[in-house]
């Protein structure tokens, strides 16, 4: 049995392949070495009741992680995965790679993520390859939900959103400036519970507040991310993240601005991750069919 798994910072999708190509689908919260250690890792898995019926029967694991940038962040992951995966070889790349390998079509193309963080990179097939460093929630992250999080929470709280927005806001988090001062610089995992008011402005989208908010942010990643590539207007651009497929217009006029056409939106990547999987890496390993 193999596990092919695409982890963000908030949530990770998993997928079990047995030796007939059945596959069984799995959802845990997302592991990023920056802020998770080998040992929680551990504990969350083995929470799982139901992963850890087949744990060990996995002989492979293949996950793709954000912040899984170097070998000392792909250590903390590999360690805590093989206590819960005993018997399993485990392999443990970015989540560009995974980006990039989910939206392959067979020719070179620029593959970026949208979701909690955001980052591209250039794939010609064989080897894929980043422009310019993701710099974090804090110095980067352009077009994601951290980044509009940080739009939204700075707008409320300097009295700059709209009043009808900002008693919405107030009905749904019950948050003062205290509160949200105290989770973004005193408790774990700020980048995820900034990004967490995305469902908050997609409620709102309609709004012209919102929708000049995330055009702008969109344009801002591409300005950054893809226009940084020199041959960006001649060959395919994807996306993967729930954010770039809710907001596609916004993505689309920002793009059209820039002389940018996008290929294609993939909201969940594990699908195209799994099918690159089998084709180029898992062709001897998995009777297909």
């Amino acid at each position: 049995m193999i596990f092919i798994v695409e982890s963000g910072s908030t949530k990770s999708d998993w997928v079990l392949l047995d030796g007939k190509n059945n596959q069984s689908f799995y959802s845990t919260m997302g592991f990023n070495p920056y802020f998770h250690s080998s040992e929680l890792i551990e504990q969350e898995l083995k929470k799982n009741s139901p992963m850890m019926l087949v744990a060990f029967e996995v002989t492979e694991v293949y996950f793709y992680g954000a912040g899984c940038s170097s070998d000392k962040m792909n250590q903390i992951v590999e360690n805590g995965l093989s206590k819960v995966f005993p018997n399993a070889v485990v392999h443990v790349d970015h989540d560009l790679v995974a980006c990039a390998y989910a939206t392959y079509l067979g020719r070179p193309g620029i593959s970026c993520i949208i979701g909690t963080g955001s980052n591209s990179c250039y794939f010609d097939g064989k080897v894929v390859s980043e422009e310019v460093p993701a710099l974090g929630y804090i110095l980067g992250d352009e077009g994601s939900g951290s980044y509009f999080g940080k739009k939204l929470l700075a707008a409320y709280l300097y009295h700059n959103l709209p009043s009808h927005l900002s008693a919405d806001f107030e009905e749904m988090y019950g948050l003062d400036k205290e509160a949200i001062v105290d989770k973004v610089y005193r408790e774990p995992n700020a980048n995820v519970f900034i990004a967490s008011f995305m469902p908050f402005i997609a409620k709102h989208s309609d709004e012209p507040f919102f929708q000049a908010m995330i055009e702008a942010g969109f344009k801002h990643f591409m300005e950054v991310h893809v226009c940084c590539y020199s041959n960006y207007k001649s060959v395919d651009i994807h996306f993967v993240g729930s954010l770039a497929g809710i907001f596609r217009a916004a993505l689309d006029r920002a793009a059209a601005s820039l002389g940018i056409s996008v290929t294609s939106v993939v909201r969940k990547p594990v699908e195209g991750l799994v099918n690159y999987h089998l084709k180029y890496i898992l062709k001897d390993k998995i009777t297909q069919g």
